[in-house]
Order: C-alpha cells, then structure tokens, then sequence
C-alpha cells in the first residue's frame, strides 16, 4: 500500500478528501482533511435529479485544489468515490466525464450499500463498541450499517436526506407531511432494534458538538462523545421547532443552520424505529472505511485483536522503543494478576494498563523533565481511536503519574493510583534498561519484589511505600 494515499468523497452537500500516512504495517495517522462546501445536489431533487451546471462546476474547481493538496503531500494512491446525489443523477456520466478530462481522476460511484458498508468498517475498527447500528444521514440518502460482534451483519440505505427532504417538503408545508414521509421510507428496517447508535456524518457531528458546548464537557472532542437519547429529546425538539436565525444561538454554525432541522428530524425518527437509547458520535465515515478497506484488504476488513492504530501511531511517531515498550508490557500484565486482590479492578483496565506500558517514554522526545504533563497532552489527544473518551483519559493520567515518586498522597481516582503505582514499580526494575526476570509474591499486605535488581532500581523505587494498605517492599 503506498505511504501516503488520498480519499476524496463526493457527497451531496460537501467535497472531502482526507490525506492519510501510513506508519507500519496498520499504523497510519490522518496528515490533512479538507472540505468544500460544494452542494453539489443543489436544486437537482426539483429537477428530476440533474445535476444543475453551477454546482458541477464548483466541484470540479475544489476537487483540482484538492488534488494539489495530495501532490504537495506526495500521495501515491488517491481513491475518489461519490455517493447519493452524484448516483442518482440521470447526467451523472456527464459530471464523471468532466471529471476526467480535466483532472484525469477516475471517480467510483458508490451505491448505498457500499456506502453504508464504509462506514460500518470505519466504526468498527476506530471505535470501542462492539455492536451497534451506523447511522450516517446525508444530503439526498442515509445510510445503516448493523454491527455485531464487530463485524457488519447488514447493510441498508435509505432515500432520506436533508438536502431531499428539504426540497421535497419546504418550510412552509406541515412537518406532518415530512414525518409521513420518513416513517414509510423507515418501514424498510423491518423490526431491528439496537440501542447504540453511532451517529456518523455532518449533520450528526454539528448535533454532537452543538451538545458538547451546551453541556459544557471537558473534553472537546467529538470522536468517541456519548450522549444518552432521553436527556437530549428536548434539545433535539427545540432544534427542529427553531427559525433559521434562532439556529445559530442553539450551537450551530451558519453553514448548518439551512438543513440541521430537516437532519435531526431524521434522525429522531431513525432512534423511534430501533429504540435507540445511547448516542456515540463518531468522527470518523466514508473516507476512513475506503482508506480502512484497502490497508484491511487481506485482514478480513478488521484489525487484528487486541491491536489499537492509535497506539502503533504513536509509537511509530515517537520512535518509541518498542522491545522496552513490549518488556514493561509484559511486566505490568504480570504485576496486575498479582495485586488482583488488592487493587480490584475489572480486567477491562488490564488493556488500558497494557497500552500505556507501551507507551511509557511517550513525551521524552519534546520536553524530557516535563515529559509527564507532555504524554498525557499527546495521549489525551492522540489516542484518537479505539477507545471512549474515559479511557483516553485513564491512559493520559497513567503517564503523567508513572514517574511520580509521591504516589501515597495522589488524591485522585484509585483506578488511576493503582494502575500508576503498577506502572511506577515497573519503571523501578526496568531502571537501567537491562530487561531482568522479577518475581512477585503477595505476603499478607506486603508486595515483595524478588529481583536482580541495579543499585538505581532499589534507589528510584524506595520512594514508594504504602498504596491503599499494601507495602511495597524490595529483596
């Protein structure tokens, strides 16, 4: 696969493309995003689904400036696809053949199943749930993908957008005649409940973010917020009651404001039918399911197991020794079963703990004495996949805490206290970078650690007395 590879996706209200780079064999990390606000579906619903001549128009200019981005980035491979409204236009080999010739780029025309496939692949393997239903609601289609066990069981697509709805039903009809209209397209999704719903595209980004600022979160990050459908079933009937100009006050940007109503409509009908109860936004869609799908090619479409790209991209960045990284690793399993008793935490944290071990040097390379506080920033806001917002959290602190010598008087969570004294420990026998065998052994309420260990070791490692009634004691 080439180092660097551009996806352009050609949707009926905007123009993407995302430049990716690729690390190791399934590392990557995202180099640049763009995005035209083109409408390329502008008046076409009203014209038998024609593509009109001043929306092609602005395409193929933003398309040329994108492909000038890919070459300033070097992109050996740049994979283009258009989806509802390119593929429902009756002139549709019209555009693609101006296309071309201009810019002698061959585009794909997707249909909704594959469509609802990219994203389905997208979200299994960049989120932290293992089942749900995809639901990405575009400008002339939405489409759903089931996911169970990670794997995508189903795939539909509906003829419902905003753009669509929008032209089809304009704001002085009844909002009755637009809700008909959508339960007799949802009539199509049979009887299949789900209560995760991952909301993927524009409409339900601007949805998630509009609720991120009203909430005031801590972390202003869209890609893995969860929000619960009962306590935002007001919010969504203020957004769909609101004028145009009372839009922007409720947390939408201008560019929004003319279709969020007729997207969150949508959507709320969607949640009815599957009994939705738990939103997870996701940041991710289209263009990272074809990015996915062709570094996947021979891997069935999915990561191996217990494989983070969020944690190979770092590591790949950092230059992160990763033989040190897989020792402490292996140490900090060990050392988790031993104090299970102790500590008593869900295996779940075993993961998290793991990850962190392996990225232990994190933050060294841009400032070594502050390296604390710089891996928790980068951690924070690079583990960008795979895991909730709480685990990112979890990790950051695990990295800010593992060189703390004065972890008996850390006052926050003891999850967080105890996966940092493991890691601290850890770091103690691997102090002169000399792997060693170390034997753990639980004595009443003291940890002994039977090990070779340097002169450093016992020095750096003394500092640590008592966690939550368990001495630490060193032979």
């Amino acid at each position: 696969m080439a180092k660097v590879t551009a996806v352009i996706d050609i949707g009926s209200n905007s123009v993407r493309m995302a430049v990716f780079r690729k690390t190791s064999r399934f590392g990557f990390h995202l180099l640049e995003e763009v995005k035209a606000r083109v409408r390329i579906s502008e008046d076409s619903y009203k014209n038998g689904g024609n593509l009109q001549k001043e929306p092609i128009d602005r395409a193929v200019a933003a398309i040329g400036d994108f492909l000038e981005i890919a070459k300033f980035y070097k992109a050996r491979k740049i994979l283009a696809v258009a989806t509802s409204a390119v593929r429902d236009a009756s002139n549709k080999e019209q555009f693609l053949h101006i296309i071309k010739e201009k810019h002698k780029l061959n585009i794909k025309v997707i249909d909704g199943m594959k469509e609802a496939y990219y994203g389905g692949v997208a979200a299994s393997n960049l989120l932290y749930l293992s089942d749900g239903i995809t639901v990405d609601i575009g400008g002339g289609s939405t489409e759903l993908a089931f996911i169970k066990n990670r794997k995508i069981i189903k795939t539909i697509s509906l003829d419902l957008g905003t753009v669509r709805l929008k032209e089809l039903f304009s704001d002085e009809k009844n909002i009755e005649n637009a809700k008909e209209f959508i339960r007799k397209e949802l009539d199509r999704l049979d009887d299949y409940k789900c209560e995760n719903v991952i909301g993927i595209g524009g409409t339900l980004r601007a949805v998630s973010e509009a609720i991120i600022k009203r909430e005031e979160y801590y972390l202003n990050i869209i890609h893995g917020f969860e929000y619960e459908v009962k306590n935002q079933k007001e919010f969504f009937q203020q957004i769909i009651g609101a004028k145009k100009r009372e839009l922007k006050s409720l947390g939408f940007k201008q560019e929004r404001v003319d279709v969020i109503r007729e997207g969150t409509l949508i959507f709320i009908e969607i949640i009815k039918k599957i009994q939705g109860k738990k939103v997870i936004a996701s940041g991710v869609g289209v263009r990272e399911g074809v990015f996915l799908s062709d570094l996947l090619r021979n891997s069935n479409g999915m990561f191996p197991d217990n494989f983070n790209p969020s944690v190979r991209s770092l590591i790949d960045k950092f230059d992160l020794n990763r033989k040190e990284g897989e020792y402490l690793s292996k140490i900090s399993m060990k050392l988790f079963d031993v104090l299970q008793e102790n500590h008593k935490l869900p295996k779940e944290y075993k993961r998290l703990l793991n990850y962190a071990a392996k990225l232990s040097s994190l933050g060294k390379t841009i400032h070594f004495y502050k390296r604390g506080i710089q891996a928790y920033e980068i951690a924070l806001l690079g583990l960008s996949y795979g895991l909730s917002h709480k685990e990112r959290f979890i990790i950051a602190n695990i990295l800010n805490n593992q060189q703390k010598k004065d972890l008996v008087k850390y006052s926050g969570t003891s999850e967080i206290k105890w996966l940092s004294a493991i890691l601290f420990v850890v770091n103690s026998i691997n102090k002169n970078k000399t792997a060693k065998d170390v034997i753990f052994e639980i004595e009443g309420s003291r940890l002994v650690i039977k090990s070779d260990s340097s002169y450093l070791s016992q020095e750096y490692f003394k500092n640590l007395k008592i966690i939550d009634g368990v001495e630490f004691c060193w032979i």
